[in-house]
């Protein structure tokens, strides 16, 4: 069996910019110097009039990249998670949420996965930040594949979107003739009728392995990717929960205020179904290895297994 291709989601970031800076001659890319990073240099060298460095300013980018906007430009504010979301939030939210502006977010570095840069780098509250935010769109994808196609995405899109990548290499499991990318969309990977497994970004290839394990001991377990948060595929969501009357979300994400988050509160309020989420538990992260961090929180394929088991008894 040959060995599964693995692309961290920041080198297919960095790839589609380029890529779409030869179609749309009015994106602009920022970042805070971190371009190596976030691999917005890609775009750098494909287009160096195109790219700006904001040194370390997050918060003054986000304010720069809502002036671009409001020029008919549209910018790409690139930085990892932790700044993009956490330091520059009050610019995000009342330069670029509240006017509405369409500027689009690359944060890089996202979750448990940044290693060992240690938990002040592994920001794992982002999504629930910038669900809070009116009419802003939220994206996590699971893969190269599914990566580039929210960058197009976001630039058809008319307003502020927040797009969430990984560090760490992950699997390609989209590499599909008929994959197809639809905002607020989710995808159905796996039929089955005991339990549905909904997850977003990293966890979604460790969520089919686990779906495999299952199935060896007669667990038959829906697998949902979700890779836009906000909007949510409330639709999808519900019909699932109906199916197989219970549902785990799986998240490289703090359980708090993410993906289950979204979850549980569409299934509340139409479709009460009982719900486990696997995520980050209220806890800080810590300096290691980024698979073995994986591991220790429960976010790897084994991990799954073991919990949506004992769940689905």
């Amino acid at each position: 069996m040959s060995e599964v291709k693995k692309i961290a989601t920041r080198e297919s970031y960095g790839n589609a910019l380029a890529e779409l800076g030869a179609e749309y001659e009015n994106l602009v890319v920022l970042d805070a110097d971190l371009a190596a990073a976030t691999k917005t240099g890609v775009f750098k060298k494909a287009f160096p009039d195109r790219h700006i460095d904001c040194g370390i300013a997050e918060c003054n980018m986000m304010g720069i990249a809502a002036g671009l906007a409001a020029t008919g430009k549209i910018p790409f504010a690139s930085s990892f998670a932790m700044f993009a979301a956490g330091r520059a939030f009050e610019q995000v939210r009342n330069s670029i949420g509240y006017p509405k502006l369409n500027v689009k977010i690359g944060a890089t570095h996202a979750g448990i996965s940044v290693g060992e840069d240690g938990a002040t780098h592994q920001c794992n509250e982002d999504i629930a930040l910038m669900r809070t935010i009116p009419g802003m769109v939220v994206i996590n994808p699971s893969d190269d594949v599914e990566a580039k196609a929210a960058v197009r995405a976001a630039i058809e899109h008319e307003g502020p979107v927040y797009l969430r990548f990984g560090r760490l290499a992950v699997p390609v499991i989209n590499d599909k003739p008929d994959y197809k990318f639809e905002l607020g969309k989710g995808v159905v990977l796996r039929e089955g009728k005991d339990v549905t497994i909904i997850a977003t970004g990293l966890p979604v290839s460790e969520c089919l392995a686990a779906a495999e394990k299952l199935a060896a001991d007669g667990i038959d377990a829906k697998v949902i990717n979700i890779h836009t948060i906000k909007p949510l595929d409330e639709d999808l969501v519900l019909a699932a929960a109906k199916e197989t009357g219970k549902v785990v979300t799986v998240e490289e994400h703090s359980v708090i205020g993410g993906l289950g988050s979204a979850v549980c509160d569409a299934l509340s309020e139409k479709c009460p179904t009982r719900v486990m989420k696997i995520g980050i538990n209220d806890t800080f992260g810590e300096s290691g290895p980024a698979v073995e961090l994986v591991k220790k929180y429960g976010l790897d394929a084994d991990s799954i297994y073991a919990k949506v088991k004992e769940f689905a008894k």
